[in-house]
């Protein structure tokens, strides 16, 4: 009976997981807040996107990120690389989120 009870919390999960645009909202929410110079972390963009469920957040890390990239390909958001602004072709690895205008110079490809 274990696996009947496991199905509905796994379809639960399917199911609250944000619109791309809620994510692209987060995402820009946290940013503007945090301001041009300062950074934030994905990650938090998941737990908030999680409302705290500890569990949830690491399945959003991909959307957040496909979110990211499609704000940065249209200007309304850095993608940092070792503090500094990369291309969306050269997002891999750790990144940090802000919004343009950072005292870090030109994207690095």
């Amino acid at each position: 009976m274990a696996g009947a009870a496991a199905g509905p919390a796994y379809l639960r999960r399917i199911m609250t997981i944000p619109a791309p645009e809620a994510i692209a909202s987060e995402i820009l929410r946290q940013a503007a807040a945090r301001g041009a110079d300062k950074s934030i972390c994905p990650s938090e963009v998941a737990r908030a996107l999680a409302g705290g469920d500890e569990a949830a957040w690491r399945p959003l890390m991909g959307k957040v990120r496909q979110a990211a990239v499609t704000l940065a390909g249209a200007r309304q958001l850095e993608i940092l690389r070792k503090g500094k602004p990369v291309t969306v072709d050269a997002v891999r690895g750790v990144i940090r989120l802000r919004v343009p205008g950072g005292t870090a110079g030109e994207p690095e490809a």
